[in-house]
């Protein structure tokens, strides 16, 4: 038996039993409500995995009203329409509230079931991504009061981060929070299209467009209509393409490549980067005017270092997460593992931090994580001249050495500059290390070379 529970919101009495026995015999489980004050008390308790199946016309008040009052209330289960011919216009402003879809009553029985089918499908699709933790960290806390300010509209969001932070979970939030949620969300790598290829890629072609074009094919924004767009590292784009989109939003609609016609599209736009846009404006890398359109409301994700709070509650998770994965039986971190996790400095932040905890626990198999298994790379230094002493002996042979070439140059400029006025010996090596030796007490008192 299928999780999920279809609440079925009919006045007809007869009607609303015709759908849920429908609905019964393909294995989904149901709920009645005659009324609109009914069915607000059964989504009280829905839980997320539920669908709304709704009349347009109720007693006390209409589908649309339902609507509403859900997405105001921060509901955002699946919510389809079910419409007479006659209201079909109705029923596509609905459409605009945030509704799924609409079927009119005539082909429920053909329509309803299909449908709900590929919600659960792109719902399933959803849950195969990698799971999203709940960080409780205080950082975290404000960026998902931001994500439930902006979620409900259609404001562009720009996500700042360093790579690894999961700047794609943040937009994945945004995607089920919104209006738009149970539509498709389409996410485009921007740092591997070429310029050559992002016209097609964005917008598609027809057949016969360019060699090559043996078949049509639809762009991103086809794809993403009615969802999310979100464009990955959006400051990779070249300037032509970046050209290109701004002419696309600004109008809200775009032409296939060789087509003779426009299309209208219907996509919320997210975009992520790990830059600071500004300097690339500044740079002439970054076009302001697109930067302006995709950044209506930002969001910043902090780097894994700075929240330490979050640290051990992501490890813990990982660790949940890989014995799942990796069949193991590890129960936790040794003190020493959780002091390495805390102390490190996370360069490639949270997935970083679940690649070692992943890596970790295929090592340890059960018991404990110990810090070796953690293999946490120690910093090195980005120079390639070593400034380490080796030994006392050494250290003092090599200042020696080097106040000995000091002095010959020294010796040398000097002699050039006398013996431009009087003659002089030239100096010889034996001369400059006595010289050295009158300096050589000041080495052995603690290194105080004033």
């Amino acid at each position: 038996m299928n999780k999920t529970k279809i609440i079925v919101v009919e006045d007809n009495i007869v009607y609303c039993e015709y759908v849920c026995n429908m609905l019964s015999r393909e294995g989904y489980r149901n709920m009645k409500a005659y009324h609109l004050s009914t069915a607000k008390k059964h989504l009280q308790q829905a839980t997320d995995n539920d669908i709304v199946v709704a009349d347009l016309r109720l007693p006390d008040g209409s589908g649309i009203d339902l609507l509403c009052w859900m997405r105001k209330e921060g509901k955002m289960q699946p919510f389809i329409i079910m419409t007479d011919y006659a209201e079909v216009n109705t029923a596509v402003e609905s459409m605009k509230l945030g509704s799924i879809d609409y079927i009119p009553k005539q082909l429920v029985e053909d329509k309803l079931v299909p449908l709900i089918r590929s919600i659960l499908k792109e719902r399933q699709a959803g849950q195969r991504r990698m799971p999203i933790f709940a960080r409780e960290g205080s950082a975290f806390q404000k960026i998902m009061h931001r994500i439930r300010l902006v979620a409900a509209t259609d404001m562009s969001v720009m996500i700042f981060g360093e790579n690894g932070t999961g700047k794609e979970h943040i937009a994945h939030l945004l995607h089920d929070k919104s209006k738009r949620a149970g539509k498709p969300f389409v996410a485009v790598d921007c740092g591997s299209l070429s310029k050559e290829l992002a016209p097609s890629a964005f917008f598609g072609h027809v057949k016969g467009a360019f060699t090559g074009a043996d078949n049509a094919k639809k762009g991103y924004f086809h794809e993403a209509e009615g969802g999310t767009l979100f464009l990955d590292e959006v400051g990779n784009l070249a300037l032509e393409t970046q050209q290109m989109l701004l002419r696309a939003i600004q109008e809200r609609r775009y032409r296939p490549v060789g087509d003779k016609a426009d299309r209208n599209f219907n996509v919320r736009i997210i975009a992520a980067t790990n830059e600071d846009l500004e300097v690339s404006v500044n740079e002439k890398r970054f076009r302001q005017d697109l930067l302006y359109r995709l950044h209506d409301f930002g969001i910043t994700v902090p780097p894994l270092r700075d929240c330490q709070e979050d640290i051990m509650p992501l490890a813990e998770f990982f660790r949940d997460m890989a014995n799942r994965e990796l069949e193991c039986s590890v129960s936790g971190f040794s003190s020493e593992a959780r002091k390495a996790l805390l102390t490190h400095a996370w360069p490639g932040n949270v997935r970083e931090l679940r690649q070692k905890v992943m890596g970790a626990v295929l090592q340890a198999q059960e018991g404990v994580v110990m810090k070796e298994h953690l293999e946490l790379a120690v910093t090195k230094p980005t120079s390639t001249v070593s400034f380490a002493l080796r030994n006392d002996a050494e250290d003092k042979e090599r200042i020696l050495r080097a106040l000995n070439v000091m002095l010959m140059l020294c010796l040398r400029i000097a002699c050039i500059h006398v013996l431009s006025v009087k003659a002089l010996p030239e100096p010889s090596l034996e001369g400059s290390v006595n010289c050295t030796l009158l300096f050589y007490p000041c080495l052995t008192k603690g290194n105080d070379y004033g």
